[in-house]
């Protein structure tokens, strides 16, 4: 949500996040939460799940990245 990550196209990685949680239906089992900056700004977006820093967020990995982390992918 800092200036660097939000010029870098951010909303629209929010908006997404926002999105698939509500299609999946798991806007009550996951928290998405707001954070300023990461001390990476040339390496944003960044994204945190679990921990783990996601540099470079964009909306086409996005998908696959929170299938993977939710466990909702068809292996």
């Amino acid at each position: 949500m800092g200036s660097s990550c939000f010029s870098r196209g951010n909303k629209k990685t929010v908006g997404f996040i926002q999105n698939y949680l509500k299609e999946k239906g798991l806007t009550d089992e996951v928290s998405l939460k707001g954070a300023h900056c990461m001390g990476e700004c040339d390496k944003g977006p960044l994204m945190e799940i679990d921990g783990q820093l996601i540099h470079y967020t964009t909306e086409t990995m996005l998908q696959e990245i929170l299938d993977n982390k939710l466990g909702l992918t068809s292996e």
